[in-house]
């Protein structure tokens, strides 16, 4: 898992943004991936693959947001972390 700080540095717009759409999006894809991972190993965790899927709705709504408000930031952020084709 990519440290916290390093993600929020890269996609954050000024030295104490934190909570911008884009930083969220970053975050919230670096958790997908590692729940993923871990649901390829426990198969079972049900509540685990229930959460993942509040986490892919939530980027979903962030993602439409900044699509809406900034598509430069937009189209920044899915090519960064490769979301979108």
């Amino acid at each position: 898992m990519q440290d916290r700080k390093d993600i929020i540095s890269k996609f954050q717009n000024g030295a104490n943004d934190t909570g911008s759409a884009a930083v969220q999006i970053a975050l919230i894809t670096e958790r997908i991936q590692y729940i993923s991972n871990h649901l390829k190993a426990n198969p079972k965790d049900f509540a685990g693959e229930t959460g993942l899927n509040k986490l892919v709705g939530q980027r979903k709504r962030l993602l439409a947001y900044l699509k809406r408000t900034d598509f430069e930031k937009y189209q920044q952020v899915t090519k960064e972390l490769k979301l979108r084709k």
